[in-house]
Parts: C-alpha cells; structure tokens; sequence
C-alpha cells in the first residue's frame, strides 16, 4: 500500500451504489488516504440534493478510517492539486465506460501531469450498477435494494414518495 499517497475518487454519487462502496474499499486497500470528491453536478440535474449525497456518502464510508468525504465544485484539477492529491481512482464497469475514462484520464494528465489515473474494477456483483440505473429503478416503482446499501435504498423511497402526487 503506497501508505503516504492521497488519493482522489470524484463523482456525483447520486445516490451512491454498491458498486461505488467496493471502489473505496479497493482505494483503501491502496493508498494511505482516500478523498471521495462528491462533485456539485452543475452539469447534471441531480435527484438528491449535494449535502444528502455527501451525508450518503459519509454514512458509506464510515468503516474506513482514511476515507474523508468533501464537495467540490469548479475544475476537478483545482481541488486535487489543492488537496495534494497524486491518484485520482475511477471506476470502471464494463467497456463502454473505457473509452470516456480514457479520454477524461489523458485530458486529467495534461491538466495535472504530477496526478496519475487510477482505473478499478468493482466486484461482478457489481459491474452493471449505474447510479442512473438505480434512480430509473426506482422513479418506476422497481425494487433497488440489490444495488444500494439499505439506507441509501430507504433514502431512495422517500424521495420517490415525496415526488408522487398527492393523491
């Protein structure tokens, strides 16, 4: 484990998924610390608000001592170069997220050379989780609960139930 090493794991995380838990717990086992960048989502609508995503987030993570969870907003590369951060950790589910990774991790080196990309693969239980996915699922009344932890999942049904109309 590269035990001096911060690492960087950015994304929306809306909501966060089994999947994204297995990342971290692969980081962990990694490098030394671990920041999960919960990103504001200016460029996404996002269905649960930036601090229910970071209390989701925190609530996840919570096993592992060297992992802290912040937001961030603006260009991903200020707030790892701010944070001193050498590994930023992406996910990656299946090929078709490859050549969007692959693109965003050259555009990352030639924005933060000093920075290296770090591309980890979830457990097969959980390669086809998306967090798009897990909001379709559920905005149609499917059950979630194999996909998001049991919290996330309650979390989840609230916030369908609150977009209902009332009957």
């Amino acid at each position: 484990m590269a035990q001096n090493v911060l690492a960087i794991y950015p994304g929306t995380f809306d909501p966060i998924t089994l999947g994204h838990e297995d990342v971290v717990r692969r980081a962990t086992q990694l490098f030394g610390s671990v920041i999960v960048a919960v990103a504001a989502g200016h460029h996404k609508k996002t269905l649960f608000s930036l601090e229910e995503r970071i209390e989701m987030v925190r609530e996840a993570v919570r096993p592992y001592r060297q992992v802290q969870v912040e937001s961030f907003s603006g260009l991903l590369r200020d707030f790892v170069v701010a944070r001193g951060g050498k590994a930023m950790v992406r996910g990656l589910r299946a090929v078709t997220d490859f050549d969007y990774e692959f693109q965003l991790a050259g555009m990352n080196r030639s924005l933060m050379p000093e920075v290296e990309t770090v591309f980890l693969t979830p457990s097969d239980k959980f390669q086809f989780i998306s967090s798009t996915f897990v909001r379709e699922i559920a905005v149609l009344g499917g059950e979630v609960d194999k996909f998001v932890s049991p919290s996330v999942c309650e979390r989840l049904s609230a916030k369908v139930r609150a977009m209902q109309p009332a009957a």
